[in-house]
């Protein structure tokens, strides 16, 4: 009991307001997940305290059974959830049930309002679960007394509108009461059939006995899932427990259920989300695993039992041979996490091996999602790089809208080829249109197109796949002795003039190259450019470019092609002429382009329009 002249009268924030408005006065479908928030609330506060007691002892009811008990008064519609948790002190409830998210309530409140969706069925993808109770509460009261020996119990006590009364409390035990006055058409609540139900489908794995009424044996099974036999488990309750610790309501990729005993005792349930991006509601804000020893939270977040690349992983792991009292420190150092993390490691590949093999649409749908996690993986971890290549996916220049692993592109290598090639640009389309393309798609060669900023970074660690090197083709000649002939004699220019011409694009261009050559690669193009030394790394260059590392690039080779009509219509021109000079820069300019390393494209436009409406007056 308290007395009312010793509360103190607070008012709820803007959005909160506004949050409990819809609560308390729309209709809703599915209004028990109220339920679902309060008991997975004083789950968490049980947790809390059985991971404070680790290592303290020194708390109100050191021996009180950890557990929930629900009393339900069907005459006078009162429903009470009472923990034996960890508690709150009177600050803890200003802050705990005062004040809200407010990123959580304003997306909640757009999508109730906007798209009418139906509160009742996302109330807890929003992080507002414990204002659900106002779904069927005429008031709610809360009283709480925490752990502490010198804390002293308070209430909370609200309606639902404006304010809220906070005030002194008596209450002996340690934990957390929660007192529901039931709305009329919420009786329902107050059935402890209906409870039961409830219970079942949403709070059953709590790893606390729930118990109802009187009763002495609880109502929820308790064993945690990842320890239940997997020949006990549907897949939907696989689905349900995914969505309960994580609030993603898109289903995962896939899970693997592990349980072994050698070389190390554990117990593992994985899941691979469908989309790499975390949602600002989801309940995981970090990555790592949930770490357990004996169904007791050791780490909410350890990034250690899995490697870097395989960090969008969620689950938990639980091993009988982590001790109780375990620190976070001693587990890193104990000896045990490496053998973890080999073990984990290796499941979670074979099974994406698995999936690749079974399902090659779904497995498509990871890579482009996760992908980069793995390339990545292969540039920090280089000695990992034949685990993780046989998972890689490439588009090639002759199947640009497949998927295709290096074990696929090596079974459909030319007879005579024995390098893997590939080329590096800023985008799918654009590279497609490469000058250093050209002899290979006249040999009818693959190659791997790599567009995105994390290829340049995986090239760094692979090397090689199998007996295969990998090879640049914009510095490597197709494999075969016989070239192809990519123009005739007659084709090309003679060579007096070629050399002229060569001679005029050094006096344009200047010191921006090292050297203008004939190219005998070129079928379409009228130059490409290329690097000076054939030991310098491309690759190395674009990886500085994307750290925003000051390097400049080498100066290149700019390679022509004799047989080109710009090149032939070029000698018909002034020798030294403006259009000339214009026509020799706009040369150079797009071989720039085409390798992404123009620092400034729009510098074009006014020389583009002079060439432009130089050949429209030819034209009159």
């Amino acid at each position: 009991m308290t007395d009312a002249n010793t509360m103190e009268q607070h008012t709820f924030k803007a959005e909160t307001r506004q949050l409990l408005n819809i609560l308390v006065h729309s209709l809703y479908k599915d209004r028990e997940v109220f339920l679902r928030e309060l008991l997975s609330n004083a789950s968490d506060a049980l947790n809390r305290l059985r991971f404070e007691m680790l290592t303290n002892q020194n708390v109100l009811d050191p021996q009180a059974e950890l557990k929930i008990r629900i009393t339900a008064d069907k005459e006078n519609r009162l429903l009470t959830i009472q923990d034996t948790g960890i508690g709150m002190t009177r600050d803890e409830v200003i802050e705990n049930l005062g004040t809200i998210a407010q990123s959580g309530a304003r997306k909640f409140l757009e999508l109730t309002k906007e798209h009418k969706a139906d509160p009742g069925q996302v109330i807890g993808q929003f992080g507002v679960g414990f204002y659900s109770v106002f779904m069927v509460a005429e008031w709610v009261r809360v009283t709480s007394r925490s752990h502490r020996l010198d804390a002293e119990a308070v209430t909370w006590h609200a309606t639902g509108e404006d304010r809220y009364d906070v005030g002194p409390a008596e209450m002996t035990e340690r934990g957390t009461r929660i007192e529901i006055k039931l709305k009329e058409d919420a009786a329902e609540f107050a059935e402890e059939f209906r409870l039961k139900n409830i219970i079942h489908k949403h709070s059953d794995y709590i790893g606390f006995p729930i118990y109802l009424g009187e009763e002495t044996s609880p109502v929820n099974k308790q064993t945690s899932l990842w320890r239940t036999p997997r020949n006990e488990i549907t897949e939907e309750q696989y689905k349900d427990f995914y969505r309960q610790t994580t609030l993603d309501f898109e289903d995962p990729l896939f899970h693997t259920h592990m349980v072994t005993d050698a070389p190390v005792q554990l117990y593992a349930l994985l899941y691979v989300p469908a989309k790499a991006e975390r949602g600002i509601f989801s309940l995981r804000k970090e990555d790592g695993l949930k770490l357990y020893s004996r169904n007791i939270l050791i780490d909410e977040y350890n990034k250690d039992l899995l490697p870097e690349y395989l960090r969008f992983v969620q689950g938990v792991v639980d091993s009988e041979d982590l001790p109780l009292n375990v620190s976070r420190e001693t587990v890193q150092s104990s000896g045990l996490i490496p053998k973890l993390k080999k073990v984990l490691t290796n499941q979670v590949i074979k099974e994406l091996e698995t999936l690749a093999k079974k399902d090659v649409e779904k497995y498509n749908n990871f890579w482009q999602e996760f992908g980069v996690y793995l390339k990545q993986g292969i540039a920090a971890s280089p000695a990992e790089a034949d685990t993780i290549t046989p998972l890689l996916r490439f588009k090639t220049n002759l199947t640009p809208e497949t998927w295709s692993s290096l074990e696929e592109y090596t079974a459909r290598m030319q007879p005579d080829q024995k390098t893997i090639y590939y080329i590096v640009g800023e985008d799918p389309k654009s590279v497609l249109r490469s000058p250093h393309l050209e002899a290979f798609h006249s040999r009818g060669m693959e190659v791997l197109l790599l567009t995105e900023p994390m290829d340049s970074f995986m090239l760094m660690g692979l090397h090689k796949f199998k007996d295969y090197e990998l090879k640049n083709v914009a510095g490597a000649e197709p494999d075969g002795a016989d070239q192809p002939k990519v123009e005739s004699e007659a084709e090309k220019m003679p060579e007096g003039d070629f050399n002229a011409l060569v001679e005029r694009f050094k006096s344009v261009l200047g010191e921006r190259v090292t050297d203008v050559r004939a190219s005998h690669r070129l079928v379409q193009s009228v130059a490409r450019l290329v690097d000076a030394d054939a030991n310098s790394n491309p690759e190395l260059q674009r990886v500085y470019k994307y750290l925003g590392k000051e390097f400049e690039v080498p100066k290149k080779v700019l390679e022509l092609n004799p047989s080109h009509a710009i090149l032939k219509n070029l000698l018909t021109m002034d020798a030294n002429s403006e259009l000339q000079n214009a026509v020799i820069e706009q040369i150079y300019d797009s071989a720039l382009l085409v390798e992404g390393l123009h620092p400034d494209p729009s510098s074009m436009v006014s020389r583009m329009q002079q060439i432009i409406e130089a050949a429209l007056s030819k034209e009159k």
